[in-house]
Formats: structure tokens, C-alpha cells, sequence
């Protein structure tokens, strides 16, 4: 592990000519929110701009700017449009991309809201934005231009912020990777039973490794996002809510996925606090939640099974990684067997040197037999098949994880090794 930080440092210090890439040299300290719509059906998808806006301050890496953090299921590039030298990438997924996989996308076109945040150009840039299909290829992309100067950019976060309190404040936001708690479903009246619920997840959060021994890297908001109605949508019982995000249950007809496909609004809310990732509590009982790596977590807040949940989901948004679980003997139509998840915690053997070979002791059989002794489940890292939700085909890293069911106390040491590598890419100097 040693060996790849290392090159990993070595090779994300240097830009794409050579020369070590200074964030003030392309950069101010603002940023723009770009604003898409993703729009299409299985067959076909498009990108299109919506918004472009400005918010007070950059709170996202200022280091490796060229280099993407994970693969993702899409990325976006800017260039210096001068001299058009790389002078940012990041990578993503969406929920559109989920829902084009699902049977609905047949036989119907939607759009889906997308929002993403870049470092403010000094100069003008082109941005090209690619979304990539299950096999890893473009599907659809979109190149505009920014002109830092342009008078419709529109000016938000410079007044009229909402309430908020940091829970944890390690160091300033250029330091630390900045991460917002949001209220869904409370009203003003439930103002500290949310800062409570935000507690609750932080310290849940800082429960596990590898974010424990890194929390100085870290700074926690809790933004209190005002509901004018308590609880969230269920539609599957007819209840619907007006609530700050819009979220609901019943996403894609799946009982327990909670997302919100408001995501504007989402952003609206956090303008004029530094934010990087999101996590959006929601004020219910009702189990479920989800995670979308670079878009938002959102979890329900007052099951019994709170806790592991937002670590879970948290997982899923912040660090890429996959659900490990498997309940179908079909294949997933996410993971096809003859390509390589880029998730780092689940692999087709195509190319598993790439993951997590190395940790795997000489002999150890691959299938790798479940472990039965309580002290080597959650330990004990070799090639297990079933996971990314199907039974045979796909292998995750040991018996149980955070990342498969809700009682490990823990991540796998494989997930731990991605989140730490993710961490050090996000705050190493």
C-alpha cells in the first residue's frame, strides 16, 4: 500500500505537460456549479446544460487536479481554452444511469437533474462532460466553454444562507474534505431533533475505519434545510409530503430506495457553505435509503438500523463502493461479466489484479470458501463469490462488510484500503 501512495502522489503531482499543476495558476478561490440534464431512454442519452452558477468559495482538492479519483460511470474535464491544457477532472454516477438499466427506460424518455461543482476558472475553459454505458464506453457527452466573466452566471451563497452548525471543524476548508449534513422532513419545530439525528451520524461515521484515524482530514456541517411538512413521501401508501428536497421512497418501484431527483434544490440549499459531499437525512422510520458515488446519501433517520445505514450509503456516495450483497442468480444488468467494475470492492476476475489480488494469501482458494469463525467474516480477504447484486459471476472481498449487511461492526479491509487511498487523494499536499 505504501509503494502505491507513493506513485500515486508522484503521478498526481505532475500535469498533463510535465510540469507541476498550481491551483492558483488556473484557479480563483469560488466555484462554479454546473447544472445538466440528463435526458434519454436504454437506447439513446443526451447532456444538456441547464445553469451555470457561482458560489464564495472552492472547498474541494486543490491537488491532483488532473487526475480522476475513481473511474465512475462518468467524468467531466476542463481545459484551459488558451492553451488547452487539463486542468481538472472529476468523476461521478447518476441516478439517471441506474434508471436507463431499469425497464421502464424501454419504453419511456426522462430527464434527470445533475449537478456538479468545479473549481471558478481565471481564464476561459472548455468543460466536456461524458456519461459511459455498463461497458465503460462514452454513451453520451456535451463540450461548452465557460467565460469566468460572463454577467449570467448566476450569483448565489453571498446572502440569505441557511442555518447551519459544524459538528466537526478540523481545519479550514482548503485543508479538509468538507461534508454536508442536510435536513429532509423536519420542520422548524424539529430544528434540534435534526441536529441531534446529524450528531448521531457523524459519530457513527467516526465509529469506523478508515475515517476514524483520519478524522483531522475532515470538517462536518449540519445545515438545517427547513420542511413545510414533517416526515418524507411514501407513495407505495399514498403519502406525500412537501419536504426541502422532495424525496420519496418507491424509486424505480424498489420499496426501500429513497432518493430525490430535486437535485438543484439540494445545491440551493447548501449555497454559501464549503461543501464537497452530501449526506440527507431524512425524518422517518421507514427503512431504506441510497447513495449515488459524487451526487448525495440519503438515509432515514430514525430506524433502528440508522446507523449503519448512512455508513453504508455514505460508502457508496463518497467512496464509489459497491453493494457486495447478491440476491439474484441472473446477471446484474449494471455488471457484465466480461468487464471489470470500477468499483474497487467487487470484481469479475477481469482484471483482478487491478484490486485486490494483493492482499490475498498464496493458496488461498478462489472461489474462496464462506468463513465461518466470527473473528476472520469481516477479516479474512480472499475472493468471494455473489455480489453488485448477483449470486454467480461477481466476487467480493470477504464474508460479510459494511458494505453487505447492516450488522458488520466494520468495512473489509478492502473497502478500508479504497476509502483510506480516496481520503489521502482528496487531502494529501
Amino acid at each position: 500500500m505504501k509503494k502505491y501512495l507513493l506513485s500515486l502522489a508522484a503521478a498526481c503531482l505532475l500535469g498533463s505537460n510535465g510540469h507541476a499543476q498550481v491551483f492558483n495558476d488556473y484557479f480563483t478561490d469560488k466555484t462554479i456549479r454546473a447544472d445538466y440534464v440528463f435526458s434519454g431512454n436504454a437506447d439513446k442519452q443526451a447532456i444538456c446544460l441547464d445553469e451555470l452558477s457561482s458560489l464564495p468559495q472552492w472547498a474541494g482538492r486543490r491537488t491532483h487536479l488532473n487526475q480522476l479519483p475513481l473511474e465512475g460511470n462518468g467524468e467531466i474535464e476542463m481545459k484551459d481554452k488558451a492553451s488547452g491544457t487539463v486542468i481538472y477532472r472529476t468523476s461521478f454516477s447518476s441516478l439517471f444511469q441506474e434508471w436507463i438499466c431499469e425497464e421502464e427506460a424501454r419504453h419511456v424518455t426522462r430527464g434527470f437533474e445533475n449537478t456538479f461543482l468545479l473549481p471558478y476558472p481565471k481564464r476561459p475553459a472548455v468543460v466536456t462532460i461524458r456519461l459511459k454505458d455498463v461497458y465503460h464506453k462514452e454513451s453520451a457527452s456535451l463540450t461548452h466553454e465557460i467565460n469566468p466573466e460572463d454577467i449570467l452566471i448566476h450569483q448565489r451563497g453571498n446572502d440569505r444562507v441557511t442555518p447551519h452548525r459544524y459538528l466537526l471543524k478540523s481545519g479550514s476548508d482548503e485543508e479538509c474534505i468538507d461534508v454536508a449534513i442536510m435536513a429532509e422532513g423536519y420542520t422548524q419545530a424539529e430544528t434540534e431533533l435534526f441536529y441531534q439525528d446529524a450528531q448521531a451520524a457523524c459519530e457513527s461515521l467516526f465509529a469506523h475505519e478508515p475515517f476514524k484515524k483520519l478524522k483531522d482530514r475532515f470538517n462536518i456541517v449540519a445545515v438545517f434545510s427547513e420542511s413545510k411538512d414533517s416526515g418524507v413521501s411514501i407513495p407505495r401508501e399514498g403519502k406525500w409530503r412537501s419536504t426541502a428536497v422532495s424525496s420519496h421512497f418507491d424509486t424505480f418501484y424498489s420499496d426501500r430506495y429513497l432518493t430525490t431527483r430535486s437535485v438543484k434544490a439540494i445545491h440551493n440549499w447548501l449555497a454559501g457553505i464549503p461543501y464537497e459531499h452530501i449526506i440527507i437525512l431524512a425524518n422517518t422510520d421507514t427503512y431504506g435509503g441510497g447513495g449515488i458515488y459524487n451526487s448525495y446519501t440519503l438515509t432515514t433517520a430514525h430506524h433502528p438500523m440508522f446507523k449503519p445505514v448512512v455508513v453504508h450509503e455514505f460508502g457508496h456516495s463518497f467512496g464509489g463502493l459497491a453493494d457486495e450483497y447478491a440476491y439474484d442468480t441472473a446477471p446484474s444488468p449494471q455488471y457484465p461479466y466480461t468487464v471489470e467494475p470500477w468499483e474497487p470492492n467487487i470484481t469479475t476476475m477481469t482484471d483482478f489484479a487491478s484490486k485486490w489480488k494483493d492482499m490475498i494469501k498464496p493458496g488461498t482458494p478462489i472461489p474462496t470458501p464462506v468463513e465461518t469463525d466470527p473473528e476472520l467474516i469481516y477479516t479474512k480477504v480472499g475472493a468471494y463469490e455473489g455480489g453488485g447484486y448477483t449470486q454467480k459471476g461477481i466476487y467480493r472481498p470477504t464474508t460479510e462488510c459494511r458494505m453487505k449487511i447492516n450488522e458488520a461492526p466494520v468495512f473489509c479491509p478492502v473497502c478500508q484500503r479504497a476509502l483510506e487511498r480516496l481520503i489521502r487523494f482528496y487531502t494529501d499536499k
